[in-house]
């Protein structure tokens, strides 16, 4: 298995994807339901290769992740060799970026000396998607951009 597999939670979300993906190896529900009774192996890795598939589109996709944590915010913006990042940093130990109230404060403090910040640029030391998975595995959650854009942009004029 390259990433790891979906939760039965995801699962029962893509219940139509992964009916479609079993129908396309020629795998009805009574086929699916031996399998799983029978062998359970086969079925796991049915199961682990669906989770791939499903990966590998999401991280191809990917452009944009976010990661909170109390005094940190790392943005990144995916390319296709490299990735950027925007670091975000309270020296305000007391600040928490997790609640509104942190976010209020940096939005209120972006440009005093109470927040460092520090950009970067950084080829992939493996492949794209594997690159990703480590940041999302990491606690890194895919995002829209919005808040890497706006930044970005203050920063370039």
């Amino acid at each position: 298995m390259k990433y790891k597999r979906l939760t039965k939670e995801q699962l029962e979300a893509l219940h139509q994807e992964f009916a479609n993906f079993l129908a396309s190896q020629s795998i009805d529900k009574k086929e699916w339901d031996e399998l799983k009774a029978n062998k359970p192996e086969v079925a796991e890795q049915e199961l682990d290769v669906f989770s791939d598939l499903i990966w590998e589109g999401v991280l191809m996709n990917a452009k944009f992740l976010e990661h909170f944590s109390k005094n940190h915010i790392f943005l990144f913006h995916c390319q296709e060799q490299f990735i950027q990042s925007i670091v975000l940093k309270s020296v305000v130990t007391e600040v928490d970026f997790m609640t509104k109230e942190g976010l209020q404060w940096l939005s209120d403090n972006m440009f005093t000396e109470t927040v460092e910040m520090h950009i970067g640029k950084k080829d992939y030391d493996q492949e794209r998607n594997a690159a990703i998975f480590d940041l999302i595995s990491q606690g890194a959650i895919l995002s829209d951009g919005q808040l890497y854009i706006q930044i970005n942009s203050i920063l370039q004029s």
